[in-house]
C-alpha cells in the first residue's frame, strides 16, 4: 500500500516543490503563533554550550522572501550531495562507459559464490562510512549492478547496498569521519556536569564492530527473504533485461582487465604508503591521531576531507586504460565524450537537487527542526523509567527526529546538551547516550524523504523501473528499517544487561 499511495503522488521534483510551498505556510503559521523552544544548545562555531531559545521563522516575511531570493542558488550549489556525486560520475561514468565495470562484474561473477552476493553488498555499504557518503554514490548504484550480473533484481541490491550504506551508517568495524564529529559534540555537552569528561572517538568502537556484524546478517535476511522475492520482474526497463554481463569475457577483455586491475592495485599501495607516511600530505598535521602517529587519518583530514576527487582519479586512471587496451577508447576524443554522458545521465538529479535543496535549506531556516526536537526532549525528559527502557525510548525518539533534521553531526549539535547532562544525572555515561542517538540515526535514514541523498536513490531506481517513486523506494526499505531498528535495540538491551564496555575505556555508567 505505501508503494501503490507513494507512486501515485506527482513527480519527485513536483513534490519537493509542493514541500517548498508546505513549509513556507507551516512556517509563517508557526511564527505568528509565537511557537518556539528553549534548550541547552552547543554553538557549532564555537563548540560551546549555552542557554537558547529558538523561535520559528517565517518564510513568508519581508526577512523570509529576502532569503529565499538571496540564497536559492547558493542552497543549490552548495546541496551536499550535488558536487559529490558529479565529482564521482566522472570517475565511475568512464568506469562504465570503457567497459572496465562490466569486465569486474563478469568476473566477479566467476568467482564469488552466489550465496555470498548479499551479504558482501551489505557488508560494503555498511564500510563505506568510512569515506563519509561516498558509499551511496558508489556502493548503491554498484550493488544494483552486481545483483543483475548474477541474475538477479538489480532493485534488491540497489535497497541492499543503500540499507547497508544509510542504515547501517553508525556501524563499523573501525573508527570512521562520524566518529570523532560526534565524540567532539559529545565532550562539549558533557563538560555541563563534568569539566574533565572527554568522549574519545573510539568510545563506541566495540559496539559498533558487533554491529557491522548484526546489519550484515539482517541485510542479508530481508533482502534474501523479504525484499527480493516481492519485487517483480516484469517491473525492469526492456533494456535492462538485455544485459549481458554474465557473458564471457574476450581475450582482448581479458589482457585489458588483468593489466588494469595491475595498474588499479599500484594506485591503492601507493595511496597507503603515502597515507601511512607519519606528516604524510594526507593527513591531519593539527590533530593527534589514535594510532601513534602525529597526524590523524580520520579527524577532517586531505583523505577524508577530498576522498571523493581521490575516489575518482582511481576510477579514473585505471578506466582509461581499460577503453584503450580493450579498443573502446581510440583517443582522448572518446574519453571525453564519455565525460559528458556521464553528466548527461545526471541531468534528471540535477533538476531534482534543486528543489531538494531549497526544502532542506527552509526547514533549517525555519528552526521547526530545531523546536521539534527540543519539545520532544523536554517531554522525554518527564519520564520515570528505567535506563534500559529509557535508551530504547531515547532510540526511538531519535529514529522519529530523524525523519525530519537528516544531517547527523546537526541533530547531534541540538539533542547531545539536552540530554547528554540529563541521562549523567541518572548514571547513564556520555558514552551510552551517543550509542543509542547513533542507533536511530541510522535506522530511519532509508525511509526519510529529508535525507540528503534519498532524491539520488530514487533516480538510480529509475534507470531499472521508470515507474519508481517515492513510495517504491520507501515500501522496499521499510522492512530494512524495522527490523534493523528492532535487531540494534535486542543488541542494545543485551549490551547493557551484560554491562560490556562500549569501547576502550567506555563505561555504560558514571
Amino acid at each position: 500500500m505505501i508503494e501503490r499511495v507513494g507512486n501515485k503522488l506527482p513527480h519527485p521534483i513536483t513534490l519537493f516543490g509542493l514541500f517548498c510551498v508546505a513549509i513556507m505556510i507551516i512556517s509563517a503559521l508557526c511564527s505568528v503563533m509565537g511557537v518556539s523552544a528553549t534548550g541547552e544548545l552547543i554553538d557549532r562555531t564555537t563548540n560551546t554550550v549555552s542557554q537558547q531559545t529558538i523561535t520559528a521563522l517565517s518564510l513568508l516575511s519581508r526577512e523570509g522572501i529576502v532569503y529565499m531570493l538571496e540564497n536559492a542558488v547558493n542552497n543549490f550549489v552548495t546541496f551536499a550531495p550535488l558536487g559529490m556525486v558529479l565529482v564521482a560520475m566522472f570517475g565511475i561514468g568512464v568506469a562504465e562507459g570503457s567497459g572496465y565495470i562490466s569486465a569486474l562484474l563478469k568476473r566477479t561473477v566467476q568467482i564469488t559464490p552466489a550465496m555470498l552476493v548479499t551479504p558482501m553488498v551489505v557488508f560494503l555499504g555498511v564500510m563505506s562510512n568510512i569515506a563519509s557518503d561516498a558509499g551511496y554514490v558508489v556502493l548503491v548504484p554498484l550493488g544494483a549492478l552486481i545483483f543483475m550480473s548474477f541474475g538477479r533484481h538489480p532493485l534488491a541490491g540497489l535497497a541492499a547496498g543503500f540499507a547497508g550504506v544509510s542504515g547501517g551508517f553508525s556501524a563499523n568495524l573501525i573508527v570512521g569521519t562520524i566518529d570523532p564529529m560526534l565524540a567532539g559534540l559529545s565532550t562539549e555537552a558533557a563538560k555541563m556536569i563534568d569539566p574533565n569528561y572527554v568522549v574519545a572517538p573510539t568510545a563506541n568502537m566495540f559496539f559498533m564492530m558487533v554491529s557491522t556484524v548484526l546489519i550484515t546478517g539482517l541485510g542479508w535476511f530481508i533482502t534474501d527473504k523479504i525484499v527480493e522475492p516481492r519485487l517483480s520482474k516484469n517491473t525492469l526497463e526492456k533494456d535492462v533485461n538485455k544485459d549481458d554481463s554474465l557473458g564471457e569475457l574476450s581475450d582482448q577483455e581479458k589482457k585489458a582487465l588483468k593489466i588494469t586491475n595491475f595498474v588499479m592495485i599500484a594506485i591503492l599501495v601507493a595511496l597507503v604508503a603515502i597515507v601511512l607516511m607519519p606528516n604524510s600530505i594526507l593527513r591531519n598535521l593539527d590533530v593527534e591521531a589514535t594510532d601513534g602517529f602525529v597526524a590523524s587519518i580520520i579527524d577532517h583530514s586531505p583523505l577524508m576531507n577530498g576522498f571523493v576527487p581521490i575516489l575518482t582519479i582511481i576510477f579514473l586512471v585505471p578506466s582509461i586504460i581499460f577503453g584503450k587496451i580493450a579498443g573502446v577508447f581510440k583517443n582522448e576524443k572518446d574519453v571525453c565524450r564519455e565525460l559528458e554522458n556521464a553528466m548527461k545521465s545526471m541531468g534528471g538529479y540535477i533538476a531534482l537537487s534543486f528543489v531538494a535543496a531549497q526544502f532542506v535549506n527552509y526547514f533549517s531556516y525555519t528552526n521547526l527542526g530545531t523546536i521539534l526536537a527540543l519539545k520532544g526532549a523536554a517531554l522525554l525528559e518527564t519520564l520515570n523509567v528505567s535506563p534500559t527502557i529509557l535508551m530504547i525510548i531515547f532510540v526511538i525518539f531519535t529514529g522519529f527526529i530523524n525523519l525530519f533534521m537528516g544531517s547527523a553531526s546537526a541533530k547531534w549539535a541540538i539533542l547531545a546538551p539536552v540530554f547528554l547532562p540529563m541521562f549523567m544525572k541518572v548514571g547513564i555515561s556520555p558514552e551510552l547516550t551517543q550509542v543509542a542517538y547513533r542507533i536511530g540515526d541510522s535506522t530511519t535514514n532509508i525511509i526519510s524523504p529529508l535525507m540528503s541523498y534519498f532524491a539520488m536513490i530514487v533516480v538510480f531506481a529509475q534507470k531499472y523501473d521508470k515507474k519508481a517513486g517515492i513510495g517504491t523506494i520507501i515500501s522496499t526499505m521499510v522492512p530494512y528499517s524495522v527490523i534493523f531498528l528492532i535487531g540494534w535495540i535486542i543488541l542494545l538491551a543485551i549490551w547493557m544487561i551484560t554491562g560490556l564496555p562500549l569501547g576502550p575505556g567506555a563505561p555504560l555508567t558514571i
